[in-house]
């Protein structure tokens, strides 16, 4: 039998890591400059916290027994577990808190689409306790900067309202609401057709309502009647004419997000590629969400952002995983069995500095295979040991060796 990983999980090998630890730490010194603080969360969380207010779906949600009778899944993203966190861990202290994570979540995946990934790696960050035009501009900007760190040079963001999209639809029959909204979600433009006139039309606008922020300002027009629509967009402008240059933006109002709790401002982030836009990072404002855990339903607002880290990896330019993954400076090799513990002393002083890599040759080969061994691991520096002698140090360059004795 041949042990394979579960379905829907895989191995990240050395070099891969190499290259997704070089992207976090990108990211994690961007979002550490902006005063955001790390959370770890727990990996399981009992489905009661993951489903709440509707957020998440239970069939999406892998779950696991525990030792008690209460559902336990793990979990499918971050913002719900960060936001009992902060209600019940973190209450009390002063806001707004700048939160940041890098982890793994889970999917499950059904029908069609068993087999699939259910394991994905994500980076991003929470802004709590903090509303309004300067909040919405920090995590807009915030996302600039990290791409800039990344040398990301051709990236689109996608904006939308939640809060606006929401005052579009409430000119439709309250049974129609859910049926538009569910097409907008999922691309549907065949459904929309099939509404009955008048709202076909509308739906159809409504469905193709993105552009340039003067585009789509023009063609709000026929949703004059609607009260709070112009305002609302104005706010909208304001927020987008404070986003840097570097990014360019669309406006879409029939963007609407999978999760059901974003109250603002959405959005998405694509990458240019050779061959496609992808999707790597959405985000938006939830005001309503931190409210269903705290204990005594008060609401907290909070918006944030999530990179999608496979997805990252496959957009952008990273140095190649070989230049990535740190090499060993020097292998130790005791020449007998009695110079062992003379082998193990001599790496670890070679240790002491902290930052030196080195390794213990451990498999009895000859010196050819020593060296082969070396070159193969790009290790530039052999010590061979004696358990009566200073050890012997060669240096090993292009391929070539040359033997320099002298005491380390």
């Amino acid at each position: 039998m041949v042990y394979q990983p579960a379905c829907g999980a895989r191995d990240i090998l050395p070099l891969d890591v190499a290259r997704q630890r070089w992207l976090e730490q990108r990211l994690e010194r961007v979002f550490q400059s902006w005063g955001y603080q790390e959370i770890i969360t727990p990996t399981i969380e009992t489905l009661a916290t993951l489903t709440a207010g509707g957020t998440v779906r239970p069939e999406t949600v892998i779950q696991v027994q525990g030792n008690g009778d209460e559902p336990l899944g793990l979990r499918p993203e971050l913002t719900a577990s960060i936001a009992r966190a902060a209600v019940t861990r973190m209450a009390g202290m002063q806001l707004p808190q700048r939160l940041y994570y890098k982890t793994n979540v889970f999917r499950r995946t059904t029908g069609a689409e068993l087999g699939n990934q259910q394991e994905f790696f994500q980076a991003g960050v929470e802004l709590l306790g903090a509303t309004g035009l300067a909040a919405d501009a920090e995590i807009l900007w915030l996302v600039q900067a990290c791409l800039g760190a990344l040398a990301v040079e051709e990236a689109y963001l996608l904006v939308g309202d939640a809060h606006l999209t929401q005052q579009l639809l409430s000119p439709f029959p309250a049974e129609l609401q859910k049926t538009v909204r569910q097409c907008l979600a999922n691309l549907d433009r065949v459904s929309l057709q099939a509404l009955p006139a008048p709202w076909r039309d509308r739906a159809l606008a409504l469905f193709d309502l993105r552009g340039t922020p003067r585009e789509v300002g023009e063609r709000l027009a026929q949703w004059s009647d609607v009260a709070g629509v112009a305002d609302r967009f104005a706010e909208l402008q304001q927020l987008l004419g404070l986003v840097a240059e570097s990014l360019s933006i669309t406006l879409d109002l029939s963007l609407v997000q999978s999760f059901d709790y974003y109250t603002g401002i959405i959005f998405e982030v694509l990458i240019s590629t050779e061959t496609e836009l992808r999707l790597v990072a959405q985000g938006g404002r939830y005001d309503q969400l931190l409210s269903i855990y705290h204990p005594d339903g008060t609401t907290v607002p909070g918006i944030g952002f999530v990179f999608n880290v496979e997805a990252l990896l496959q957009a952008i330019a990273i140095p190649p995983a070989a230049l990535l993954a740190p090499r060993s400076q020097w292998l130790v090799v005791p020449r007998t069995s009695n110079a062992l513990a003379a082998a193990l002393h001599h790496a670890q002083t070679l240790r002491l500095d902290g930052s030196t890599r080195v390794e213990l040759a451990l498999v009895d080969l000859t010196p050819e295979q020593i060296r082969a061994y070396a070159r193969d691991r790009q290790i530039p520096y052999i010590a061979w040991i004696e358990s009566d002698a200073p050890p012997q140090i060669e240096a090993l360059s292009d391929g070539a060796t040359y033997l320099q004795i002298q005491s380390v």
